[in-house]
């Protein structure tokens, strides 16, 4: 990457310091997504090469993920139209580009990134339960765990492209 790397260009106005690391993650994810996938042929979104994951699919999960995070995050339960996400997340017949996909990605994010900025770090270490079997985490797991999720998807979309285009 020619550009340097977000975390690198300083705080991000409005974040508490403590969830810098993971706003930095995430608009690394946003911009890394964007660069991979310039000139990525579409009709090769939904392939699975070495039988791995689509391009198509990481792309979903993206931001199928972040918006359970954030659901969770806000001590909310998961609406019926997030569950229909989860359900099509791997679903080929998805009729969306690459373009629309990245741009529902990076809405995604700058939703996170305005929540960031409400939250008060002395709530970040309660506790906040995922999933219907309301496993324990706390605030900053979430949110941490949003963005690390965020860059492990980033790192395999990059090979599936590679692989695809090579």
């Amino acid at each position: 990457m020619s550009q340097q790397e977000i975390w690198l260009s300083g705080p991000i106005p409005e974040i508490p310091a403590l969830l810098q690391p993971a706003a930095h993650a995430l608009l690394q994810s946003v911009r890394e997504v964007k660069e991979y996938l310039l000139d990525f042929p579409e009709d090769k979104l939904w392939e699975t090469p070495f039988n791995r994951a689509a391009v198509g699919f990481h792309l979903q999960h993206l931001t199928g993920v972040l918006d359970r995070m954030l659901t969770y995050a806000q001590e909310k339960s998961l609406s019926e139209e997030q569950f229909n996400f989860l359900k099509i997340e791997k679903n080929s017949k998805v009729k969306k580009t690459s373009t629309e996909m990245i741009t529902a990605f990076e809405l995604k994010v700058d939703e996170a990134l305005n929540y960031f900025k409400s939250i008060p770090e002395n709530t970040l270490t309660e506790l906040r339960t995922i999933g219907r079997k309301k496993l324990p985490s706390t605030l900053i797991g979430l949110l941490f765990h949003a963005a690390e999720h965020s860059q492990r998807h980033v790192g395999q979309l990059l090979v599936t492209v590679s692989a695809l285009k090579a």
